[in-house]
């Protein structure tokens, strides 16, 4: 997980940001880093690791590998390795992720399975 940390805190390790003043709709496919910092609707898919930015409005299902909110979110993530909902984030929607992990001062509505492989 050091590697996400390193990500969240230094954008020059994330192989693409969106910034906050682009409002963006579709599909969303790709396979390393992804920040979002304006607004998106639609669908995200990766094999990467997706970081929703503080600044972030996102309404979209998801599925990646790791998912970092500190923004809003509306709607169904899936990720293969972990979820990460940060202080001051709004999470609305459904997640299945084998490993979970929510910051005091978050907010999260919605339903959680913890899945696992074996």
């Amino acid at each position: 997980m050091a590697q996400l940390k390193n990500m969240v805190e230094d954008e020059n390790k994330i192989d693409t940001v969106i910034s906050e003043d682009i409002n963006f709709k579709g599909t969303l496919k790709f396979k390393n880093s992804l920040k979002i910092k304006g607004k998106y609707e639609g669908k995200i898919e990766t094999d990467g690791f997706l970081i929703i930015g503080r600044e972030a409005v996102v309404s979209a299902d998801i599925k990646a590998k790791v998912v970092s909110v500190s923004g809003r979110v509306n709607g169904k993530i899936k990720a293969d390795q972990s979820i990460n909902l940060h202080k001051n984030s709004i999470t609305r929607g459904d997640l299945i992720t084998p490993d979970l992990s929510i910051e005091q001062g978050s907010i999260f509505n919605g339903t959680c399975i913890m899945n696992y492989k074996e």
